[in-house]
């Protein structure tokens, strides 16, 4: 299900509009962007919990020249696992 798959849905199930329901789901995809690039977790119970990874400075390969490079530490990586029913 894509977002605008979701957005179809959500306003099917609510019985409110397209408009409506996309502008509720991106004022939520932002407040768990900003509150996860704050370093915190959104733990929603019964769905999930999502989290920041920081990753450290590794050593990589660059596949088209086949030459070792460096790989800078970036704390943008998101996990989610899925919650228990």
């Amino acid at each position: 299900m894509n977002k605008a798959e979701l957005v179809e849905a959500m306003a099917k199930d609510t019985k409110l509009s397209k408009t409506t329901c996309k502008d509720a789901l991106e004022s939520f995809i932002k407040s768990v962007e900003v509150t996860l690039k704050k370093g915190k977790s959104v733990v929603l119970t019964g769905f999930g919990t999502f989290t920041s990874i920081k990753r450290q400075e590794r050593m990589g390969i660059n596949p088209a020249t086949q030459k070792k490079m460096r790989i800078p530490a970036k704390k943008s990586s998101y996990s989610s696992k899925l919650g228990k029913n």
